[in-house]
């Protein structure tokens, strides 16, 4: 049987039974820490909803909320290699953003052009979108 210190350091392989929520080998399947991370939110979330209905939950003010969100910012904002890769990201989705604009412009283009000619062709002087009659 393996000493205390094999079962809390992993090393006893034997616990491990390959269910979600066991990855780690050596340890419980019991307590909530064990959960898969669904049923751990599901928990949560009954908890958070249980402090709303008894009155206790925090409800975050505008100021609190933006100093946490500075607090935040300042922090990530620190992992250069993380502001840059959110950097390419937003720089991508504006260039693909106004790429999918030109095209709908060219589009657009494309069929007032016909219906103007379709128009010409029939002798109809009438204005795009008007009844003729």
């Amino acid at each position: 049987m393996p000493d205390r210190t094999d079962v809390e350091s992993g090393r006893d392989a034997e616990h491990h039974d390959g269910r979600p929520g066991s990855a780690r080998s050596g340890t419980s399947n019991r307590g909530f820490a064990s959960m898969d991370r669904s049923r751990q939110r599901e928990i949560a979330s009954k908890g958070g909803r249980a402090a709303h209905q008894k009155g206790t939950a925090h409800e975050w003010t505008a100021d609190e909320a933006r100093v946490a969100g500075r607090k935040g910012g300042e922090t990530v904002s620190r992992d250069r290699e993380h502001m840059a890769a959110i950097g390419r990201e937003g720089g991508g989705a504006r260039s693909a953003s106004a790429r999918r604009r030109a095209v709908t412009q060219r589009n657009e283009s494309v069929v007032e052009d016909r219906s103007r000619i379709a128009r010409a062709q029939r002798g109809d002087e009438a204005e795009p979108g008007g009844m003729a009659g």
